[in-house]
């Protein structure tokens, strides 16, 4: 490569990085422009409905509102758990598991070595 090449070469090189370092710019301003363009809405939580401020909220459902809170407590749950699997005292009075039986498992024949 003769020295008149080789500044060629170098000076091709110098137009490419900056033809490069325009586009990656260009890019990132369309972007900018792009985010700050878009209507962004925030949501917005209702008003509390207009009852007496005094009284404590009643689930839908309820009469008399939440039950009292006990620090370590356990929580009540309505209709109680009922284990998938029913004991055996259970199946024998007529109880259906509330899950199907797990599949059996498949054994192959034993690693030689």
């Amino acid at each position: 490569m003769t020295p008149g090449e080789k500044k060629n070469a170098i000076k091709l090189d110098y137009v490419l990085a900056a033809i490069m370092i325009v586009m990656g710019l260009l890019v990132a301003g369309l972007s900018l422009a792009q985010l700050s363009s878009q209507n962004s809405q925030m949501a917005q939580v209702t008003p509390p409905a207009a009852s007496d401020s005094n009284s404590p909220q009643v689930p839908a459902g309820n009469d008399n509102g939440p039950a009292e809170s006990k620090p370590g407590g356990t929580r009540p749950t309505t209709p109680a758990p009922e284990p998938a699997r029913p004991d055996a005292d259970a199946q024998k009075a007529g109880a259906a598991p509330a899950l199907p039986a797990a599949p059996a498992e498949k054994m192959g024949e034993p690693i030689k070595k």
